[in-house]
């Protein structure tokens, strides 16, 4: 409904609707001063939990068994006193572009009070990642995923809005923007969906990201053991 678009902060000026679908809908506006634009998608789920959603898209080492177009995803820093990660992912691109790599900051926050579990990510320069020939470097990414709960945490049921922009410095960009909207996003929420159903049903085992969040008093950093992903800890089935 209008009104609920409105709570989300979807009518605003400038967006128009790009794509809808049984189980979201995605908007686009340019942004000002560039050839590039902003996408929000806004979906729902009924059939998984918001812990399950949240913490398939911080388990890099899951991430690699359900995402195809993944070449490299490992957590290479984090900051121990605020939880933040940074991570390197490179991605295949449809062709005749050349594969992209990424190097962006994580945070991520499970918001009892207000009901909320919220990740954000943006491309930052990290000495131990310097830019190689094998890719292309992305430089101007950013993306924030708000994941509200129709009830709890640990019930089936939420609404997602994501919020994401970046460049992916192609000669092609009117083709990498139609790829993008008609297949790329789509593709991903439809294969992050499918896994998160796979968590529930305890098909594979992944780390609880929300748990450790919450945790506190145990100070204890889901990626301590995760840095390159050449480990990974005790599983915790989510």
């Amino acid at each position: 409904s209008a009104s609920s678009e409105k709570a989300e902060g979807q009518v605003e000026t400038g967006w128009e609707v790009v794509m809808e679908k049984k189980n979201f809908k995605v908007w686009r506006r340019p942004i000002e001063g560039s050839h590039l634009c902003e996408y929000r998608v806004l979906g729902s789920y009924n059939d998984v939990t918001p812990r399950q959603f949240f913490n398939v898209q911080l388990d890099t080492v899951y991430r690699k068994t359900w995402d195809a177009l993944v070449l490299k995803l490992e957590v290479v820093d984090r900051d121990v006193n605020t939880g933040s990660e940074v991570v390197h992912w490179a991605t295949r691109f449809p062709y005749p572009m050349y594969s992209r790599d990424y190097v962006y900051v994580r945070r991520y926050n499970v918001d009892v009070e207000n009901n909320l579990m919220v990740l954000i990510s943006r491309a930052v320069q990290h000495p131990g990642v310097p830019e190689t020939q094998d890719y292309v470097r992305v430089h101007s990414y950013q993306s924030k995923m708000v994941i509200r709960p129709h009830k709890s945490f640990d019930e089936n049921g939420f609404n997602y809005l994501l919020t994401y922009s970046d460049d992916p410095q192609t000669a092609f960009p009117r083709y990498c923007v139609s790829w993008m909207v008609s297949s790329g996003m789509p593709d991903f929420l439809e294969k992050l969906h499918t896994a998160a159903l796979k968590a529930k049903n305890l098909e594979v085992g992944i780390y609880d990201y929300a748990s450790a969040v919450k945790s506190k008093e145990t100070k204890h950093q889901p990626s301590q053991d995760r840095l390159g992903d050449n480990t990974r800890p005790g599983q915790i089935y989510a």
